[in-house]
């Protein structure tokens, strides 16, 4: 119970993390442009990354050339949420950038388990997870409307 009760204030704190980043990526890349903010976010991740790295004695890194290509290049989906938020966020504000983000997220979240990809235990598409994503779009068209 403790677990799960840790599990899940982990990953609001994500939420929060992304939320925050979603408003200060916003206004950056309103000063200095979407592909210079975008270098700005990841490369000063990359030596968060690599301090975390260095402090945990460099886990299994040295395993890295057996990692699938799309793995490889997961990078880019950083690049694509940081350049989605910094078109949507100063046009739609921070609260319907989000919602996008989320129903986007979670849309994506149910294929990933309906089909079992990227090595996803299958988790298959049911009443549950459709209802889920239509009061997330429709939550979606409230926050925009």
């Amino acid at each position: 119970m403790v677990e799960m009760i840790m599990t899940i204030a982990i990953g609001i704190i994500g939420g929060l993390a992304v939320g925050t980043q979603s408003q200060v990526v916003g206004t950056m890349s309103q000063r200095v442009g979407g592909a210079a903010g975008s270098f700005i976010v990841h490369l000063s991740g990359a030596v968060l990354s690599g301090m975390l790295l260095l402090a945990r004695g460099g886990e299994q890194i040295q395993n890295w050339r057996g990692l699938s290509w799309y793995m490889l290049g997961s990078g880019a989906f950083g690049v694509a949420l940081y350049l989605t938020l910094s078109h949507t966020l100063p046009r739609l504000g921070a609260t319907a950038a989000m919602a996008l983000i989320i129903i986007g997220q979670l849309t994506m979240g149910i294929i990933i388990d309906h089909f079992g990809l990227f090595g996803a235990t299958i988790r298959p598409i049911d009443l549950g997870r459709v209802g889920a994503v239509v009061l997330l779009i429709a939550g979606g068209y409230l926050v925009l409307r």
